[in-house]
């Protein structure tokens, strides 16, 4: 005779599965119909996400309307993680004080650096050096060789506001690829997974 409160285990239940194996056992269960719905949800969302950005280039005149400050050249003016909201228009002057981000040959990555002094051309062409806020030389190392002033192309943006420290989720998961793709993963089975009440 079973004891009170002794209850035999549910059929078809077997020890305790990790979340992997809940996940694969949530995708199973779908039928075809909830599947695809979910994948065209999920692409719905990434669809307007870069619908957004591409909508921020238009807007902003940038071909990177927001980026995350890197390192730590700008202090006490921006600090590493802080994220920039930026605009390009051709028609404003850059000037003396100003902060732009410029990419120059052979680097990747764009640089966040004051303009610190304007060369104007007799043809009125303008030409300028950087240098970083918390740096002691200016940015003429960083050019490309035999280059000693930056022109308007080089520039890909002009910082007109910042969140501090938003972007540190960025630089985390630049360090650390692996953070990023299991991020990424999670996101993506919560989209997918997601059921309608």
């Amino acid at each position: 005779r079973e004891g009170v409160g002794s209850f035999p285990p549910p059929a078809g239940r077997g020890p305790s599965r990790g979340p992997a194996m809940d996940l694969f056992g949530d995708l199973r269960r779908m039928n075809k119909r909830q599947l695809y719905y979910q994948v065209l949800n999920f692409a719905m969302i990434v669809s307007s996400a870069l619908m957004i950005w591409k909508g921020l280039i238009v807007i902003t005149g940038s071909e990177s309307p927001i980026v995350v400050v890197l390192s730590g050249s700008m202090e006490p003016a921006f600090h590493r993680g802080d994220l920039l909201f930026l605009t390009n228009f051709h028609d404003d002057p850059i000037t003396a004080g100003e902060i732009v981000v410029f990419k120059v040959e052979g680097r990747d990555i764009p640089i966040v650096h004051r303009v610190i002094k304007i060369h104007e051309k007799e043809n009125g062409n303008i030409k300028f050096l950087t240098k970083g806020d918390n740096n002691e030389v200016d940015d003429r190392g960083l050019y490309k060789e035999g280059q000693n002033w930056l022109e308007k192309k080089d520039v890909v943006g002009r910082a007109r506001g910042f969140l501090p420290y938003v972007g540190m989720v960025t630089i985390i998961m630049n360090d650390y690829p692996k953070f990023k793709y299991a991020l990424l993963a999670v996101m993506g089975a919560c989209v997918l997974l997601k059921r309608e009440s």
